[in-house]
């Protein structure tokens, strides 16, 4: 049998994206899901005319007439399927690399890190489009590339996650940035160096001439600078000391000093609107990235100071009798939550829980003991969390439902009391994503308000 087919594995947005972009290129395109294909993305299939399956793959179509497949980054190399792919040897190509072949000139700004990547992502993103550069945002906060690749813009803006990077093999960025690297995703990676690999991908696939902007402060990443070759210009931000080159905290205020040795000051601290230090990691990176691309001073700071809080990223939702309820659901992993902690005043009632990535909850001890005055586990397994803390926090309840986790946690609350839903996992026990989750925690919230008015 001929081999001809593109095939798509994954119908999900990054899937729909590539198989668009083969499709307007002439490429005779198949896409197969193993799940369901969402109505949405379906209705795209069909009115651009490409086959597909879903619930299910026909594997002597893909093994047999497939000349190159696109994998969706959601789908793990231990994969059986995928294991049978390598081994026929048919060649598997990221959806970010298939995007960018079909780009000539543009030029590319990857962010990764294990949290802030879509904070930062778009920051930079609004910045370079107040500057009026012709600029658009795509990857993992939720926008395929390929499809955005369609449209041909000057500036790409990307978030880049692990898994897709897993897949890429020459994905070159102009600028790289790595926010932070802490322990995520284990029970995908064999163990914490493999992950790191995986991140600092971002940094070995660019040339001498890229630029590689990373989190000084970081030990993982100090350490993978010295273990992994990177060619590019490296520069380097921190809030924890005054560097000779990039960005970094002097006197309450952040400063930029370039290759001219020129102290560029930007901001006072106590005027930025997010809270916390991780938000001033993802707003340093994204200065330093403005000041590459010569952006007006005026255009930084007017986008900095109207900057509001992700949705589902400590997003405050309600105020119910003085009890603060924040939708905190994009925190799927352990340090997350230790941002959340540590950017927190008042006794907190902690929602947490979900399907676990080989969390170590060790690092959230010290902020437990001190903030922390009762938690309730939301999940289908909730065993690792609860065992964890069971002897260091006197009240800690579980249940599988939103609706009750919500209520238990307003009925344990006093004035002046923080709910917090930080889960430090994902979402996939209950839920179809962490948006689902804090959506659902909004809509119980909103519930509780009008029962109490």
């Amino acid at each position: 049998m001929k081999k001809k087919l593109i095939v798509v594995l994954g119908g999900g947005e990054s899937g729909v994206g590539a198989a668009l972009l083969a499709k307007k290129n002439g490429l005779k395109i198949f896409l197969s899901d193993s799940g369901i294909i969402l109505n949405k993305y379906k209705k795209i299939l069909i009115k651009n005319k490409i086959s597909f399956e879903d619930q299910g793959h026909t594997e002597s179509i893909i093994t047999q007439k497939a000349i190159k497949i696109i994998k969706s980054p959601g789908i793990s190399r231990k994969n059986s399927f995928i294991k049978r792919i390598n081994f026929l040897g048919i060649p598997i190509q990221s959806e970010l690399e298939f995007g960018k072949s079909y780009l000539d000139h543009s030029y590319i700004i990857s962010i990764t890190g294990s949290n802030g990547k879509t904070t930062t992502s778009s920051i930079i993103y609004k910045i370079l489009k107040r500057e009026g550069i012709d600029v658009g945002i795509a990857g993992n906060i939720g926008r395929s590339f390929s499809k955005e690749v369609i449209k041909k813009k000057d500036v790409y803006v990307l978030e880049v996650s692990s898994f897709q990077l897993d897949d890429c093999q020459i994905f070159r960025s102009n600028i790289a940035v790595l926010l932070n690297i802490t322990e995520d995703h284990l029970d995908r990676y064999d163990d914490i160096e493999s992950y790191m690999h995986s991140k600092f991908k971002i940094a070995t696939l660019q040339k001498k001439e890229d630029i590689f902007i990373y989190n000084h402060d970081d030990p993982l990443i100090r350490k993978g600078l010295k273990k992994y070759p990177i060619f590019s210009h490296c520069i380097p931000f921190s809030i924890k000391e005054e560097l000779h080159i990039g960005a970094y905290i002097k006197n309450n205020k952040i400063f930029i000093r370039n290759q001219k040795n020129q102290e560029i000051c930007f901001f006072n601290v106590k005027d930025i609107p997010l809270i916390g230090d991780h938000n001033l990691y993802n707003i340093m990176a994204s200065l330093m990235i403005s000041e590459i691309f010569n952006v007006k001073k005026k255009s930084i700071v007017s986008t900095i100071l109207k900057l509001k809080p992700i949705e589902h990223r400590m997003e405050k939702i309600l105020s119910i009798n003085g009890v603060q309820f924040i939708n905190d659901s994009k925190a799927t992993n352990v340090h997350a939550v230790f941002s959340a902690f540590k950017s927190m005043n008042g006794p907190i009632i902690w929602i947490a829980g979900g399907k676990d990535k080989g969390n170590n909850y060790i690092e959230l001890i010290p902020l437990v003991q001190k903030k922390v005055k009762a938690i309730i586990c939301l999940g289908i397994n909730n065993e690792k969390i609860y065992n964890f803390f069971k002897d260091i926090i006197d009240i800690i309840l579980e249940t599988k439902s939103i609706q009750k986790a919500v209520y238990m946690a307003y009925i344990l609350s006093s004035h002046g009391d923080n709910i917090l839903l930080s889960p430090a996992c994902s979402s996939f026990d209950l839920f179809k994503d962490y948006k689902e989750r804090g959506n659902q925690f909004k809509k119980e919230v909103k519930k509780l308000f009008y029962e109490r008015i």
